[in-house]
């Protein structure tokens, strides 16, 4: 009977696995080609870097822990190349980061590389240039990676959408770049559009030079130009995957009557909350969910705004249409879009990052207590003529040979051996003044991390060389999430601060503002075997050195890719 009985509950099984296979991990395979081509993303005609003629470039699409390959050609003339795919930790695979200078070698002209990882967590990811400041030359696009086949979220729709925003300047970013490293110097100034999934609308009668032929400069009639349109059936539920790039702005992202309901963040499940304005900064990633509940007879704005900057007389804002199904997608709303956010509005900023907890049910706690603190003063500095940013007096600067190379192969010259500092003078700074150009240096040093050691990063915002000036910075980490612990304003209190740390319910990121005059905690483990680049995700403050790099499990790591290494042997 027993022997029966068994027999039975094998042939059950045998059976459920036909009705009901396993879902199997697949791999997702794509072939690039990275070119410069003209285009008009926003009426204005420009060079751009383009992946198979696109930008934004093609979305990834897969599954949790299916393994995506991306075969990718390097077709620009006189430009190196590295891809970084942000918000992807790499676990096992820190050479396939794409992060030049830190974890490979570039990708010369003409030469073609192979990138390989996992993505082992569903949620709302991005990719983008890692080499100079390209990303904002439109080398840029999204991931999206679904639960496996037959699991679903915590949350219904009916559709899903990405979207990208970003924005945009007509200068080069060799241009920026060199006005950047200028004496005097030059800054980049206010982006000249707005752009939502790649379209944005310049104003071409402000092209008034006699020495252009603006009409063919700048023409508000090239389709390429018309705004994008997020078509929706009435009654149905969208979960918009709401992404920035921008190179150097905070946005709001709003939708003309309509509700957001934020459920994601970085690929974590959020405590649901409803806002009007979606404050994003670059690097971040949202999903929200509207419903098509308004009236169904006209479309509506949706609309992007600079915040934290003052951009209101030099960039007008980001539109798009929500076009209600049967409408006509190119019918404009009969009412004009809706304004955004007071530009210089923190404490509404404040109460968004304040806001986002993790989700009951995919709390994630965090180490109680940790074994190292490390307080990043972000301060501008003039260093030998030159403007810079620093993080505690020190100017980051990438090294010849890539930091994971020379870790792992004790290249010793390749970098200074000198850690940088693992805090300021707390006690004596004043955040509020202009820094004293006194012992600012320019190095490259890094910061070696115990492997499984818990650290704490306090993001200490201060004065730029601009009297009463204080920008936000979107700070990103590589090959991690991290804790967001808290948010205050003003100088951070090393022994009181640290009692106010939210360890119940914080959500986990990979990219975080720290705001005007004030600080952010986080908290993670040094858990993954790699270099990994932290810095703020605006491109010309990390060209200008506002950044570092942790090392940590190195020796754990087998042999590296010979493809990673070409600047190395190379004369």
């Amino acid at each position: 009977m027993k022997i029966l009985n068994l027999l039975a509950l094998c042939v059950l099984i045998f059976s459920l696995a036909n009705i009901v296979p396993m879902a199997e991990a697949r791999i997702r395979r794509y072939k690039w080609e990275v070119k410069y081509e003209y285009k008009s993303p926003d009426c204005f005609r420009k060079v751009v870097i383009t992946i198979n003629g696109r930008t934004p470039g093609p979305t990834i699409q897969a599954r949790q822990n299916d393994t995506v390959i991306v075969e990718l050609k390097n077709s620009l003339l006189t430009e190196n190349v590295a891809i970084h795919w942000h918000g992807i930790r790499q676990i096992g695979t820190p050479w396939a980061d794409g992060t030049e200078g830190v974890t490979q070698c570039p990708i010369l002209p003409g030469e073609t590389f192979t990138y390989k990882f996992v993505v082992d967590r569903p949620g709302t990811y991005l990719y983008h240039a890692h080499y100079g400041m390209q990303r904002e030359a439109g080398l840029y696009g999204s991931i999206r990676v679904s639960l496996p086949e037959g699991e679903s979220e915590p949350y219904a729709y009916d559709y899903d959408r990405s979207i990208i925003l970003n924005d945009w300047f007509h200068r080069s970013a060799f241009e920026q770049a060199a006005g950047l490293s200028s004496i005097p110097f030059q800054w980049v100034g206010e982006p000249q559009s707005l752009l939502i999934q790649g379209k944005g609308r310049f104003n071409c009668s402000s092209l008034n030079s006699p020495s252009l032929n603006v009409g063919t400069i700048c023409n508000e009639t090239n389709p390429e130009c018309s705004p994008y349109v997020i078509a929706v059936i009435p009654g149905k539920t969208y979960r918009l995957r709401i992404s920035s790039l921008t190179a150097l702005s905070a946005l709001s992202f709003q939708i003309e009557g309509h509700n957001m309901t934020v459920v994601e963040a970085d690929g974590h499940n959020v405590e649901p909350f409803v806002v009007q304005n979606l404050f994003i900064y670059s690097g971040e990633t949202y999903s929200v969910l509207i419903k098509a509940d308004q009236n169904p007879t006209r479309n509506y704005w949706a609309t992007t705004n600079i915040v934290s900057r003052n951009a209101t007389f030099t960039t007008p804002p980001g539109l798009a249409i929500l076009n209600y199904y049967p409408n006509h997608p190119k019918r404009s709303p009969p009412t004009t879009p809706p304004s955004g956010p007071l530009w210089n509005d923190v404490g509404s900023r404040l109460n968004q990052s304040l806001a986002i907890k993790a989700r009951k049910g995919f709390i994630i706690p965090p180490p109680q207590s940790a074994d190292r603190m490390i307080v990043m003063l972000n301060t501008q500095n003039n260093v030998s003529g030159n403007v810079r940013w620093s993080v505690n007096k020190v100017t980051y600067t990438l090294p010849h040979i890539p930091y994971l190379i020379a870790l792992k192969e004790n290249i010793t010259s390749a970098f200074d051996q000198t850690p940088p500092p693992d805090g300021y003078d707390f006690k004596n700074y004043d955040i509020f003044s202009v820094a004293e150009n006194k012992s600012y240096t320019i190095r490259n040093g890094v910061y070696r991390l115990n492997f499984n050691s818990t650290v704490d990063i306090i993001l200490q915002n201060a004065n730029s060389l601009s009297n009463k000036t204080s920008e936000t910075h979107p700070w990103h980490l590589h090959g991690h999430d991290f804790w967001v612990l808290g948010y205050g304003e003003g100088k951070f209190d090393i022994y009181n601060d640290p009692k106010k740390y939210n360890l119940v319910n914080p959500i986990m990121k990979n990219t975080v503002p720290v705001h005007r005059y004030g600080w952010t905690a986080l908290r993670f483990r040094a858990d993954n075997p790699g270099a990994w680049a932290f810095h703020c995700h605006i491109e010309s403050h990390f060209y200008m050195g506002m950044g570092v790099v942790f090392a940590e499990g190195i020796e754990r790591l087998g042999e590296l890719p010979s493809s990673i290494k070409g600047c190395v042997h190379r004369k």
